[in-house]
């Protein structure tokens, strides 16, 4: 059986209403949650020392809260925690070929959250969200690897927030010119993007005859 869609709708704010191409805009929670995981690259801003600063790093998402890690060590880690931050997580389909320059566009899939960070403190919680972004990402992995180190899970830091504020922002199908360019002899059309899995490249420091586990060369994206 299928897992059950949430039709739950989030309640436009200043930050998310889209007012520019607002029909592009979703507010429903199933379709931020698919981008979510569609995407596994988002970038999160914060502001350091009253300016702002964009890096990019792996998100997952549990129930209603989507996680990030980062380096323990890392300025923008820990003065992330208990700030306001914005992920957004963005999706590249296609390159829209208009009539004229004015009309070209993409089609994409794009999600924005806004929230305050929270740094998961509990050790145990933290090796577990950590087990549930690479079960999720590569399902059966955790269990094949040697156990996780003291000071491994020392130096990462793993920071949350609810998805509560939020918005998706979307754009398909064909190019929308003026009405008078569509008689013109130009082509229009879209060209279609995405993202491929190519073949796998082995460690040259594999131990002989290790090869790729089977489920990994299923994994794909986009």
């Amino acid at each position: 059986m299928p897992p059950k869609q949430d039709t739950s709708q989030l309640a436009p704010s200043e930050r998310t209403r889209l007012k520019r191409a607002y029909k592009r805009g979703d507010y429903n929670l199933q379709m931020i949650y698919d981008i979510l995981a569609a995407m596994p690259l988002c970038h999160v801003s914060y502001v350091l020392d009253g300016k702002p600063v964009v890096t990019p790093t792996l998100q997952w998402r549990e129930g209603n809260r989507v996680y990030w890690h980062g380096s323990a060590a890392s300025r923008l880690i820990r003065k992330s925690e208990g700030a306001d931050v914005c992920m957004a997580v963005s999706i590249l389909d296609g390159m829209v070929m208009a009539r004229s320059a004015f009309h070209h566009s993409a089609n994409y899939r794009s999600a924005m959250l806004f929230g305050k960070a929270s740094k998961i403190e509990d050790d145990a919680a933290k090796e577990a969200s950590l087990k549930y972004m690479m079960d999720e990402l590569f399902p059966g992995r955790w269990e094949t690897l040697r156990p996780m180190l003291a000071k491994e899970r020392k130096a990462t830091t793993v920071l949350t927030m609810p998805i509560n504020e939020a918005s998706a922002k979307i754009r398909t199908g064909p190019p929308v010119d003026d009405e008078e360019d569509y008689s013109l002899p130009i082509w229009a059309g879209v060209i279609p993007l995405t993202t491929n899995v190519d073949v796998i490249e082995n460690d040259p420091r594999n131990l002989d005859g290790m090869i790729a586990p089977e489920n990994l060369k299923s994994f794909k994206i986009g």
